[in-house]
């Protein structure tokens, strides 16, 4: 897998990999952004509107938004294992009867926000390096 990466960085060049990671992560961001304020909607139900679950699906992603304005390739690492729990939370939702799709979905982008965070931090942090006085 590194040698694979090396050659990568290689052939594309290490500040395209960062631009093209870079778009994944803030497009997978946004999109399980959506879907986590969907979800805390649709569990509101017939009681009327509460904004406790919408801000508990919320939360651990936007505490991430300054790592992700900042362009810091720690945060992104850090966002990456965060992504995990709600892939694992879509496989789960995705058992569920009829909620099929959106568990797939969710999980298929919090998966994409895992590889692009993932890939980020390498790409970034030895772009970083690259440079002189970085």
């Amino acid at each position: 897998m590194r040698q694979w990466l090396e050659e990568l960085e290689r052939r594309r060049g290490l500040a395209t990999l960062t631009h093209h990671s870079r778009h994944l992560v803030v497009a997978s961001f946004a999109l399980l952004l959506m879907l986590m304020v969907y979800r805390g909607l649709m569990i509101q139900g017939d009681a009327g509107f509460n904004w406790r679950p919408i801000v508990a699906f919320v939360l651990p992603l936007v505490l991430f938004l300054p790592s992700i304005l900042g362009r810091r390739p720690r945060g992104h690492a850090w966002l990456a294992f965060v992504s995990l729990l709600y892939f694992m939370q879509g496989v789960m939702v995705a058992t569920l009867p009829g909620q099929h799709f959106r568990g797939v979905l969710e999980a298929g982008v919090a998966l994409a926000l895992f590889a692009g965070c993932m890939g980020y931090a390498r790409f970034r942090s030895r772009l970083l390096r690259e440079r002189p006085g970085g």
